[in-house]
């Protein structure tokens, strides 16, 4: 998906919330953001939302010598969705379509988006995010593609809403299944180190995609993550990081599963903001 002029102000929201996370010096802060608004004056020389948000924040690691501002945020993410497990696996047991409702409760991980959300209270709101059904779902094609499915790959977003899609796999009856997270720490989103954290171990192979981006760029992707991405029976890729990089990809296999938080992407995909949707590619 292409870089969009609504993106920009977004932008600037984000970046000025990093900083003030992470430094109290105004000084910083106000050097931070003058240079993201000269980042953002070339904004044509980027391709994708993701591609942009590397390079702003990666001026908040610059002058704060932080190389994971959002780590203490991440570790708290994760440890409130694993309070959350044990009642997520109980509401799922007593479901008729488990399938249906794991998918679900995975695209409810994606609340954990403190790229997007400034605070989120998910322990609060999981009820009431729960009675949500999906607004748009492909689940009909999504069976039937998993009927002879070998191999599934999860490309993951957000540490914390690892945990969720932990059930997601668990109720997945595939031989192969792959998890795929960043390479280095971007805003929130999961790296290895997360992603053992929320034992995703436990039930599949992880992986890093290579990237730095919160997305997917496949000049600088692994060889493991690519010959995965390529031989993969279905792939399911997390979050809006993630439909930016590939909703332009023109492979039948792919399902974008998120909840829609920003007005630009629920244009692209025809569906409202604050809605759940477990969208096939094409």
């Amino acid at each position: 998906m292409k870089l969009q002029l609504d993106c920009l102000p977004c932008f600037l929201r984000q970046i000025l919330e990093a900083t003030r996370k992470v430094t109290n010096s105004i000084e910083i802060q106000e050097k931070i953001i003058e240079d993201a608004i000269e980042i953002i004056k070339n904004y044509k020389k980027y391709k994708t939302p993701p591609e942009l948000a590397r390079e702003i924040h990666g001026l908040v690691k610059l002058y704060t010598n932080n190389p994971d501002p959002y780590k203490d945020i991440k570790k708290q993410s994760i440890k409130t969705a694993k309070n959350l497990y044990n009642f997520l696996k109980g509401f799922l047991n007593q479901q008729k379509d488990k399938l249906y409702w794991a998918l679900k409760i995975s695209a409810i991980g994606n609340v954990l988006d403190y790229g997007v959300y400034s605070q989120v209270e998910l322990e609060k709101n999981i009820e009431k995010e729960l009675k949500k059904d999906f607004a748009l779902c492909d689940l009909k094609d999504f069976k039937k593609l998993l009927e002879k499915a070998k191999k599934i790959l999860i490309i993951g977003d957000n540490a914390g809403e690892t945990v969720f899609d932990k059930i997601l796999l668990e109720e997945l009856k595939v031989n192969e299944k792959f998890y795929a997270v960043k390479e280095t720490p971007i805003i929130n989103d999961a790296t290895l180190e997360d992603a053992y954290d929320s034992g995703l171990h436990e039930c599949s192979r992880i992986i890093s995609t290579g990237c730095s981006l919160p997305g997917i760029d496949f000049k600088e992707c692994s060889q493991e993550f690519l010959e995965i991405f390529n031989k993969a029976d279905i792939i399911i890729s997390k979050g809006q990081g993630n439909y930016e990089s590939l909703s332009e990809i023109k492979k039948d296999n792919i399902f974008f599963l998120l909840k829609i938080k920003c007005p630009v992407i629920a244009q692209h995909i025809g569906i409202d903001t604050n809605n759940y949707v477990f969208k096939k590619q094409g």
